[in-house]
Formats: C-alpha cells, sequence, structure tokens
C-alpha cells in the first residue's frame, strides 16, 4: 500500500498559489472534503478561498444586492457572468467578497498570487465584469478561510491537509461538485486510499 507523504519541505516554504485539500480526519466539518486555494502564505499566517462549495446567491443577484445593477439588468450581463458561481470562501467575514481571476486583468488594488492568478478585493472588477471588460476567468467568493503565524503548518503537520501546486484549469473549472476528486486525480490520488492517520495512506 502507498503512503503519502505531504510534509516534504519545499524550496518555498510558503504555499501561495496551491491548494489545500482536507483529510479525511479534518476534526472541523465546515472544511470536510474542501479544497483552499491559499492566495497568501507566510511567517505571519496564511490565507485561502474555499473553491469548492456554492452558495445559493447567483452572481446576477449578488450585484443587484450591491446596487449596482437592477434586476431587470440581469438578462443583459455578459454570459460567462451570469454563469459564475458564488463560492463560500471560508468562515471569516462572510459579507466581504473577493474576486480571484486570470491575470489579464488587474488594477491598483489587485494582489498577484502567482503570475497567472490574482485576488482583488473591489467593486472594480465587479463593474468591469459586469460589463464584459473584467478578466477572461475568474471566481468570487464571500468570506475567507485565515490562520495565524505557525498555525497552517501545524494543521499540515498534523495531517490536516494535503497540499499541491495548482493549476488554472482546476482552480476556474466549473465542475464545483467534483472538484476535491479531480484535484485528487490529477495527484494519481484515489480517495480511498486516503487514511486520517498521519504518514498512512
Amino acid at each position: 500500500m502507498s503512503t503519502i507523504d505531504n510534509t516534504k519541505e519545499l524550496p518555498n516554504p510558503y504555499l501561495d498559489g496551491h491548494f489545500l485539500l482536507a483529510m479525511p480526519g479534518m476534526a472541523d466539518d465546515r472544511f470536510a472534503r474542501s479544497v483552499i486555494y491559499v492566495c497568501a502564505h507566510s511567517e505571519e499566517g496564511a490565507m485561502g478561498l474555499i473553491i469548492n462549495q456554492p452558495q445559493q446567491l447567483s452572481f446576477p443577484d449578488l450585484l443587484v444586492q450591491l446596487g449596482m445593477i437592477e434586476e431587470e439588468e440581469t438578462i443583459r450581463l455578459p454570459a460567462a457572468t451570469r454563469e459564475i458561481v458564488v463560492r463560500h470562501g471560508g468562515p471569516m467575514d462572510r459579507s466581504r467578497g473577493f474576486v480571484l481571476h486570470s491575470g489579464d486583468y488587474r488594477v491598483e488594488s489587485s494582489m498577484a498570487v502567482t503570475e497567472e492568478v490574482c485576488l482583488t478585493a473591489t467593486v472594480d472588477i465587479l463593474r468591469a465584469m459586469s460589463n464584459g471588460t473584467g478578466p477572461s476567468r475568474a471566481l468570487m467568493a464571500l468570506g475567507y478561510s485565515g490562520w495565524g503565524a505557525g498555525q497552517l503548518e501545524n494543521e499540515i503537520v498534523q495531517n490536516g491537509w494535503l497540499t499541491c501546486p495548482a493549476s488554472a484549469d482546476l482552480l476556474f473549472g466549473t465542475d464545483i461538485d467534483h472538484a476535491y476528486d479531480r484535484v485528487l486525480a490529477s495527484l494519481g490520488i484515489d480517495p480511498v486510499f486516503l487514511s486520517s492517520d498521519a504518514g498512512h495512506a
């Protein structure tokens, strides 16, 4: 039976631009089978967004709630914008919105996570997305997941998370319900072989 070593030291010890996959032994039910994209990680802590927990609220409905468009204007939104699924990004600050997007759109407030992916948390990007001048690929999340100094590293050592580099195709994929299994498959891992015991799978 193969083992999964998810505690190997990386050349860069920080996990910006990586996925965190909740292991079967995850004690916090809010993160069960979650896939988190790490947006920022340093010795001071980490911040990321759950990408595979959809909300009931649609993106057009969100724009209406924010007063950016009228309800009758939703039909005029670009098709790609209408189809954006709002995700539950995590348990912290659930009223705050974040957009993860391709690097072809940047404003002063955009933060580059990698060369391909940026994070923008201002209404500028929502306006751009509503009129068709936004990024070519994007996902929207309300709330975020956060860790204090050393907390994420400790959870990884305790076998709470499996880590891997994130690809843009998996990040922006529309098959949200199967995102967890798709990321595992990209690593050549069958969920059947995952174990909640550290060092065994």
